[in-house]
């Protein structure tokens, strides 16, 4: 951090800084969350936070401060550009310049998880229509904005057909409105790999949360390294930039660590205040420094760079590089009104919404899906009756396998016969007559169709 706000400040920054502690110190001190009530202050009134890594100490009760940050302020875009700097930083991808723009807030980032029976625990994957439209418009706007060919879009939709699907609908929905950018969805697990392996076929990739974390480290070390990658987190008040790599409180105070991880983020802070040409500046000095061969330990090759040097050194040699341009690696030009539009989210039309069902999730200790469901069918009634028995998803009753290895959670459907309709009592009836029963039912997830389109999802093997 010395060393990233020494080089900004000499290239001609306007910013007053003010400074507060955030990590382990306070972690320690017995704030739990790693910030003060009165840091939430100065950075809710500067709307900007340049954030150094932040080590979280080990052990239960301590919160990332990163994840916490991100959401308590609305940073809703993570924008993770991975660039490779061939030949004077060791590569296998010599044309490789993508952006990956990540969901922030939702996903299984909401760390909703609950322990449900013995063997089995849950973690609640949350998509909401809001959070998929204001990043997909994002990547678009970020693309048109800034001159790039095309947006990619990485789910699993062909698995989680109600979460990942929505990502993907509402993806193809905006990209409508961008006739002049190319479009395409790419499945994540075959995306990651061809990113992996042929990355200059992408330009843009915009995707949720945990795959986003994933594939922006990934881009980064298979660029040259994750110490290069600088990390925008933006919001529609606020903005959180950084490195993307974690703490190393074994390298600090020896002068040691790289800093053009947060440098990288410092320039896209200073681009993102309307100091576009200051963070030009930065950026190629920086870029002339990794051509004159004057590396940090971490990529320093003997025999091939200049002079390993020292965190300080390296911010010098920036400094002398100031309003210096690159002749190989492509400089940083200026981008002009680079203002994207992104207006606030409205809310759609209700839909005609209708309970069509009830999912009982059950403890139960046996072995024998049929022995279960004969339990089960002794709380049927003519508004509610057993349909259908999953474990861990499979279906295993009616016409399961036997060779299905079952734990001892289970996903009981009820739904109504005849075309009867089902109400909220219904359920309320059904839950005391399991309990009679001696059922252990440990929640409950009603089966809804939204505007007469079915909302949630088969057994697999139905």
């Amino acid at each position: 951090m010395d060393a990233t706000l020494k080089i900004i400040t000499a290239a001609g920054a306007q910013i007053e800084i003010d400074e507060i502690p955030v990590g382990e110190k306070v972690y320690l001190a017995g704030n739990t969350n790693g910030i003060a009530a009165s840091s939430w202050d100065t950075i809710r009134k500067n709307k900007i936070f340049l954030n150094a890594p932040i080590t979280t100490p080990q052990g239960d009760g301590y919160k990332s401060l990163n994840v916490t940050t991100r959401k308590f302020l609305g940073l809703y875009s993570n924008v993770r550009p991975c660039m490779s700097l061939h030949p004077f930083v060791e590569t296998k991808h010599e044309n490789m310049d993508i952006v990956i723009i990540r969901e922030n807030e939702e996903d299984l980032y909401g760390g909703i998880e609950h322990q449900q029976t013995d063997e089995v625990v849950q973690c609640l994957k949350l998509i909401s229509r809001p959070g998929c439209e204001k990043i997909v418009r994002y990547a678009f706007e970020y693309a048109k904005v800034y001159g790039r060919k095309k947006v990619t879009c990485f789910t699993k939709d062909n698995i989680m057909k109600q979460t990942d699907g929505l990502f993907h609908q509402v993806f193809d929905e905006i990209a409508l409105e961008y006739p002049e950018i190319e479009n395409e969805h790419w499945i994540i697990d075959i995306g990651a790999a061809k990113m992996a392996d042929t990355p200059e076929i992408f330009d843009v990739i915009v995707t949720l949360n945990l795959y986003g974390d994933v594939i922006s480290d990934i881009a980064a070390q298979i660029a040259g390294s994750v110490g290069f990658a600088g990390s925008a987190n933006i919001g529609e008040e606020c903005a959180m930039f950084e490195a993307i790599h974690g703490s190393a409180p074994r390298r600090a105070g020896q002068n040691m660590a790289n800093p053009s991880g947060l440098l990288q983020g410092a320039v896209m802070m200073l681009n993102h205040i309307g100091q576009a040409e200051i963070a030009e500046k930065v950026q190629n000095a920086w870029l002339k420094t990794i051509e004159d061969g004057i590396h940090t330990y971490d990529i320093f090759k003997e025999g091939v760079n200049k002079e390993k040097v020292g965190t300080k050194e390296f911010a010098e040699a920036i400094i002398r590089n100031l309003g210096q341009h690159p002749s190989i690696l492509k400089p940083m030009k200026v981008v002009k009104d680079a203002v994207l539009l992104l207006p606030k989210y409205v809310k759609k039309p209700a839909m005609d919404k209708k309970l069509v069902g009830v999912d009982l999730f059950v403890d139960w200790k046996g072995t024998d899906p049929d022995e279960l469901a004969e339990k089960l069918q002794s709380i049927n009634t003519e508004n509610k009756h057993l349909t259908m028995i999953t474990n861990r998803g499979i279906k295993v009753w009616p016409d399961g396998f036997s060779e299905t290895f079952c734990t001892d959670h289970w996903r009981c459907r009820f739904q109504p016969r005849n075309g009867n309709m089902l109400y909220k009592n219904n359920i309320i009836n059904l839950l005391a007559k399991a309990l009679d029963a001696k059922i252990d039912v440990v929640k409950t997830e009603n089966l809804y169709e939204f505007d007469g389109k079915k909302a949630y999802s088969l057994g697999q093997g139905q």
